[in-house]
């Protein structure tokens, strides 16, 4: 994780949208060590934010592959909790 970004840190609106985005399956990931995200066959335009749901394992490729190739992106049991303590505390 980069300097200033606490695990415990609350998701931007904009994180729930695209974590909420991948549980329904819109979402693909780039294979890398810093992947980027793209929705609906589009580039995601925040791959700062990309990048953050990543490192905190939120989001995962559905399976392994080439490093630069693109895959489905997974939402963890982690990423759900999220979305879930966010829907619970509406």
């Amino acid at each position: 994780m980069s300097p200033g970004t606490c695990q415990d840190e609350a998701l931007s609106r904009r994180a729930l949208a695209m974590l909420r985005a991948a549980a329904t399956g819109r979402a693909e990931m780039v294979l890398s060590s810093e992947p980027d995200m793209f929705f609906d066959g589009l580039p995601c335009c925040d791959q700062y934010t990309a990048h953050l749901l990543a490192r905190r394992a939120l989001v995962a490729p559905a399976r392994p592959g080439r490093v630069g190739q693109r895959v489905r992106a997974l939402v963890t049991s982690a990423g759900m909790a999220a979305l879930e303590s966010v829907r619970d505390a509406a």
